[in-house]
């Protein structure tokens, strides 16, 4: 027996499964929140351990033992966020992810208000990804109008007028020939009374 089927370097590594882009936003912005009401919870414990402290003059932090996670959201909201986060584009996730950050660091949330802070964050995005899709949709359109129109003038270009032939009727050609011109304006449609 070799040493080689021991530790398998024969085989192929194994490749990360192939999912779905939206999934993987999903579970990543997720996980995301999950770590900050996390993070929450954990700030809101020192800040209710130095106001004992402050409070009875004794630290007895070291006797309390904390759950590890006492708040989570409702499986509604939580399903809520989820298709909410099923709107955002891959690219946008890490944008998004900073942006939560940076808000939860600002306001120093309570652990019940990080979810709101979270979707706010995702409808900002998804209210931002809607504009830049219209606005392409604008471009898109103006660009096939233009295309369009250039064609059209293209086209009149091409096309050319013979001056020798022609079926209007003009005065001149009345003139040359020696009839007489009808009293009507070329212009204006003729009129004739019906006797």
């Amino acid at each position: 027996m070799s040493l080689a089927s021991w530790f398998r370097w024969n085989e192929p590594p194994n490749r990360i499964s192939q999912r779905n882009p939206t999934e993987m936003v999903v579970e990543t912005l997720m996980m995301e929140l999950s770590w900050q009401i996390k993070q929450a919870e954990k700030q809101q414990r020192e800040r209710e351990n130095e106001y004992r402290k402050i409070k009875t003059g004794v630290d007895y932090g070291w006797l309390v033992s904390y759950p590890k996670q006492s708040y989570d959201i409702s499986p509604g909201e939580r399903l809520q966020l989820e298709d909410i986060c099923t709107k955002i584009h891959p690219s946008y996730c890490g944008p998004v992810i900073l942006r939560f950050r940076q808000l939860v660091a600002e306001y120093e949330p309570e652990v019940q208000e990080v979810s709101r802070l979270f979707r706010s964050v995702l409808q900002e995005a998804v209210e931002k990804i809607k504009e830049e899709e219209d606005a392409k949709k604008l471009a898109k359109q103006w660009n096939t109008k233009n295309k369009t129109s250039l064609s059209l003038t293209t086209f009149k270009s091409r096309s050319k007028i013979s001056p020798f032939i022609s079926d209007i009727k003009t005065i001149s050609e009345d003139v040359e020939r020696g009839t007489q011109p009808t009293r009507r304006v070329w212009s204006m449609p003729e009129f004739r009374n019906a006797k």
